[in-house]
């Protein structure tokens, strides 16, 4: 009720000028009867233009004032995804084969792995860099900058290519990549790859796990906020070469399965001239963050094995925790988004648990009501199956998720884009539809944002992640795929 009561205070606070602006009026129009007004309006007409002059300055001063005071308005004008080379495929008898050879003396371990890929969600296309591909594999340090060169030089030069935009012509640059913080950072070599102006505000955001790229469109949308006339590309990738796990211990071998090749760039302006041939506009960005629950924190967790091989340890409490943090995120962004009655049944169903001790299950929004696409984090077929149980989703809601986990499999903080690339990939994207991009990270960290289409998005496919499998999919995706 609290938290209702603080959103209800935001909302006034981001529209003061305004409501007094309303009230004033309403408050004027009573104190006149029909006579007056018009005997007033006469008066006006016949008065010394400088007085009308005065009247004209101080109502533009009030509009002024007014849209000054009012947030601006963020556009996506476009995003592009990185498409792995054919060279780097890994079929599942591929990645079975170099485990048995790497884990010879740990068969435990591999069949582990076996049982792990078959239930994962992905399909035969995923792929990982390089230095994955050797025996054993290869993750030095200049192999980790090659990988990182690719996946986000091509992201961004298929980015320029869609918009026409010149690299010189950025004035804000975020790059965010969980697990690889080299020295320069990422962020550096992309001023220095593409030469970019001194001036650039650059950032790089690291080890904030799979939502980082929605922390990213938060930090952007600060900026734009802050610097009129601006744009801004985000760059959203994890680069896998430094951090695949050639241990034992099981609870480490999980992201050996899911995570693969990806990135994605993302162009964001708040120039008025961009609102025509934007796709998007931003609505909301609502980020939870239980970093404070011990076991929130500990539940994705990068850490030494017994021999000294570092991994990422996944908790067991893994989608318990999420659910929780998605909980307290519907629970901002809910009266943000829903219709009335929605909203209405939900604060009766908390006051109802919360105060009158009633033995109630919590109530789950019908969110369904406020958005036509779902872009839920491919992090794995059982982040999508909670979800869409919570949620009461179809098939088709998840659609895009679960075709992303198949064919690119778990790209951390892109997934998201190669979804929104599906849905537009399949024409199903319309002028006025509602998006709801939902990301969990490390921390533990659940964060959404919320997308209006700006307008008719053409179904092409010529620069598209999906340019060459979008007519195959969707497919019937096995609870278990035979190795």
């Amino acid at each position: 009720m609290i938290k209702h009561l603080k959103l209800v205070v935001q909302y006034v606070e981001r529209h003061f000028v305004m409501l007094v602006l309303i009230l004033s009026i309403n408050v004027g129009a009573l104190r006149f009867s029909t006579d007056e007004i018009l005997a007033l309006w006469t008066s006006l007409l016949i008065t010394d233009p400088i007085q009308i002059l005065s009247i004209c300055l101080v109502l533009f001063l009030i509009a002024t004032i007014y849209l000054m005071s009012r947030p601006r308005t963020i556009y996506l004008v476009d995003h592009a995804c990185f498409k792995p080379p054919f060279t780097c495929r890994v079929p599942f008898s591929t990645f079975m084969e170099h485990s048995r050879l790497i884990l010879r003396e740990a068969p435990d371990s591999v069949e582990f792995q076996m049982r792990l890929l078959g239930r994962s969600g992905l399909g035969e296309e995923t792929c990982l860099p390089p230095a994955i591909h050797y025996i054993p594999p290869t993750p030095t340090l200049e192999a980790a900058r090659r990988e990182a060169e690719m996946v986000i030089s091509s992201a961004l030069d298929s980015l320029f290519k869609q918009t026409g935009l010149k690299a010189k012509d950025i004035d804000i640059l975020i790059v965010n990549c969980s697990l690889f913080s080299p020295t320069p950072s990422l962020s550096a070599m992309v001023v220095n790859k593409y030469k970019l102006r001194s001036n650039i505000k650059s950032f790089n955001l690291s080890g904030m796990g799979c939502s980082a790229g929605l922390i990213s469109i938060s930090l952007a949308q600060d900026l734009l906020e802050v610097h009129s006339n601006s744009n801004a590309v985000v760059v959203s990738t994890e680069i896998i070469t430094p951090n695949y796990y050639q241990g034992k211990d099981k609870d480490k071998l999980l992201p050996n399965c899911l995570f693969r090749m990806g990135g994605a760039a993302i162009l964001l302006s708040n120039r008025w001239s961009d609102r025509w041939r934007a796709k998007y506009r931003l609505v909301h960005v609502v980020r939870t963050h239980r970093g404070s629950d011990n076991e929130a924190y500990k539940c994705v967790f990068e850490e030494q094995d017994g021999e000294g091989k570092v991994g990422i340890s996944l908790s067991k409490d893994l989608m318990k925790i999420a659910g929780s943090a998605l909980e307290r995120n519907i629970t901002t962004l809910g009266p943000l988004v829903l219709p009335v009655s929605e909203q209405v049944m939900f604060v009766l169903n908390m006051i109802g648990r919360k105060f009158l001790k009633r033995q109630w299950n919590a109530y789950m929004p019908n969110f369904k009501r406020a958005f036509e696409h779902f872009c839920i984090h491919a992090g794995g077929r059982a982040v999508i199956d909670v979800l869409q149980k919570r949620l009461d989703l179809s098939d088709e809601h998840v659609e895009a998720s679960r075709m992303t986990l198949h064919r690119f499999g778990n790209t951390s903080s892109s997934s998201l884009w190669y979804e929104l690339s599906y849905i537009e990939a399949k024409g199903r994207m319309k002028k006025g539809d509602r998006v709801w991009q939902i990301a969990f990270g490390s921390g533990f960290k659940c964060n959404s944002a919320v997308w209006k289409c700006n307008r008719r998005i053409k179904t092409t496919i010529t620069n598209s992640p999906w340019s060459d499998c979008i007519d195959r999919y969707p497919i019937d995706v096995p609870k278990v795929a035979i190795l």
